[in-house]
C-alpha cells in the first residue's frame, strides 16, 4: 500500500506559516527549494485541506484549477464549491477514513500530503501519516498555524535522512511508529 508523506516547511518551533499565512520569512530559494520542486514530480497524487488549496490563490492559483499539474487533487472540504472544476480536482466533503484507506490502496505512487495543519492533524491522530518530512527554515515565528493544528496526539518518530541546504534550511525525514 502507498504511503501518506507530509512534506512540509516549518519553522523551527513548529508552524508551517505565521499569523494570515505569512511565509515571508521561510527560504524561498535556493538548492532545498530545488530539492523540493523536483520531489515533487515522484507524487502523482495530492492530498490537501481547504485551506492550504485556497492558501494558494495568493499565488495565481485559479479556483477549481490543479496545483499541481501533474497530480490528482484530493481537496477535504465541506464548505469549497466552484462553478467549473477541472478533471484533476476532487472535493471530498466527508472526513472519510474509508477514502483515505481507497486512495492509498489506488494511487500509482506515494501521496503528497500538501497540509495544512489541521487536515494533517486529523490524519495523524487517526494514524495515517506514515513519513514526515519537514524542511526546517531557520526563524521562529512564535505563532501561526502549527504542523498538526491542534492535535495533541503524540507518537515516536524514527530518523531515516537528514540534508542539509543553503541559507540554513535543514530537511529531516522521519517514518512514523504508532505502535510505541
Amino acid at each position: 500500500m502507498n504511503k501518506i508523506i507530509y512534506y512540509v516547511a516549518i519553522s523551527i518551533d513548529g508552524f508551517i506559516c505565521g499569523v494570515d499565512g505569512d511565509i515571508s520569512g521561510f527560504v524561498g530559494e535556493g538548492s532545498g527549494v530545488s530539492k523540493y520542486m523536483s520531489d515533487l514530480n515522484q507524487f502523482e497524487t495530492t492530498i490537501m485541506g481547504k485551506d492550504t488549496y485556497e492558501f494558494g490563490y495568493a499565488y495565481g492559483l485559479k479556483p477549481g484549477q490543479p496545483a499541481y499539474a501533474h497530480m490528482q487533487h484530493y481537496i477535504f472540504s465541506k464548505s469549497l464549491h466552484f462553478d467549473t472544476i477541472s478533471d484533476q480536482v476532487h472535493i471530498i466533503a466527508d472526513y472519510s477514513l474509508d477514502k483515505i484507506r481507497e486512495l492509498k490502496q489506488s494511487s500509482t505512487t506515494d501521496i503528497y500530503l500538501c497540509g495544512g495543519g489541521v487536515f494533517a492533524g486529523w490524519l495523524f491522530e487517526n494514524q495515517f501519516i506514515d513519513i514526515i518530512k519537514v524542511k526546517i527554515n531557520p526563524l521562529v515565528l512564535g505563532e501561526g498555524v502549527r504542523l498538526f493544528g491542534e492535535s495533541k496526539s503524540g507518537y515516536q518518530l524514527e530518523l531515516t535522512e537528514t540534508e542539509s541546504h543553503d541559507g540554513g534550511l535543514v530537511f529531516n525525514t522521519y517514518s512514523v511508529n504508532y505502535n510505541m
